[in-house]
C-alpha cells in the first residue's frame, strides 16, 4: 500500500536537503515550498489578491500556505510506493490527516542561525526574516503537534536513514 509522508521544521531546519537527499536515493519527492506553496487565506485557502499581499516576513509566514486540493491529488495518486512531502504551511489543518506520519526537522539555534547566514537570496538570508525564524524557533508556534522528532543537526545521510528508518 502506497505510504506518504510529511517532513517539516522552520527554515533552515534542512527540509530542503532531505528532499534532496531522498530524490538521490530514488524516493517520489514533493518540494512543498516550491510547488504548491502561495500567499493565501490558511483557512479557506483562498489566494490573495495582489493588492493584499505583502513583503513583511510575518505576514509572509503567516500566509504561506499549500494548495490543499493539489496535496489530495498526489496523496490519491497510488502509483507510487512512497511520496514525501517537504516544507511547510500555515493550512497544513486541511490535510494532514492525510499523512501516514510528520517528521519535524529539529536544531538548536546555533545551528539554524549558521544555515540561514549562509543562504543567498532565499527565505531567512535577510535579517528581518532571520529574526522572524529565531522567534519561531523560541515558541515552536508553527511547528506540528505529534510530529516524529528528527535530529536535524547529525549529518545528512545519518537524517535520512533516521527518517526511512522510521517509515517502516
Amino acid at each position: 500500500m502506497p505510504r506518504t509522508y510529511l517532513i517539516e521544521g522552520i527554515s533552515g531546519s534542512g527540509k530542503t536537503s532531505v528532499a534532496t537527499a531522498l530524490e538521490a536515493r530514488g524516493f517520489h519527492v514533493i518540494h512543498g515550498d516550491r510547488v504548491l506553496a502561495f500567499q493565501g487565506a490558511p483557512e479557506t485557502g483562498a489566494p490573495l489578491p495582489p493588492d493584499r499581499r505583502s513583503t513583511d516576513p510575518a505576514f509572509i509566514n503567516a500566509h504561506h500556505i499549500w494548495d490543499v486540493a493539489r496535496v489530495k491529488t498526489i496523496i490519491a495518486d497510488r502509483t507510487r510506493p512512497v511520496t514525501f512531502f517537504c516544507g511547510a504551511s500555515r493550512n497544513r489543518q486541511h490535510f494532514a490527516h492525510l499523512f501516514d506520519a510528520i517528521f519535524v526537522l529539529e536544531a538548536d539555534w546555533p545551528t539554524i542561525e549558521a544555515r540561514l547566514a549562509a543562504r543567498h537570496d532565499e527565505w531567512g538570508s535577510d535579517p528581518a526574516e532571520r529574526a522572524l525564524v529565531a522567534e519561531l524557533h523560541a515558541s515552536r508556534v508553527d511547528l506540528p503537534a505529534n510530529a516524529i522528532a528528527i535530529d536535524a543537526t547529525r549529518p545528512l545521510d545519518i537524517v535520512v536513514d533516521d527518517i526511512l528508518a522510521s517509515c517502516r
